[in-house]
């Protein structure tokens, strides 16, 4: 609930500001009705760009990769038990 509440507070403080620049005319009327545009894509970027970071970033666990081995292998004899063929190594 309070990420809500963060989420929609920004959006009134944005959306203030902007209704804000169209009233006082501060910068040109043709300009002001593109940031919402701007807006959006410049989050879109942003998101573009965390997405990319983290993956760039994604660790790597060498012990979880063995562990993952082992259960593979424990898998393939417990299916040869059964009868099921799985395939060469």
């Amino acid at each position: 609930m309070k990420h809500i509440v963060k989420i929609l507070s920004l959006l009134v403080a944005i959306s203030a500001f902007w209704i804000g620049l169209l009233q006082a005319a501060i910068v040109p009327r043709s300009h002001t009705w593109l940031l919402p545009i701007y807006f959006v894509v410049s989050l879109g970027c942003y998101g573009l760009l965390m997405v990319g970071v983290g993956l760039m970033q994604f660790p790597t666990c060498p012990q979880e990769a063995v562990l993952l081995q082992m259960d593979i292998t424990e898998a393939k004899e417990f299916f040869r038990h059964k009868g099921v063929d799985v395939g060469s190594d």
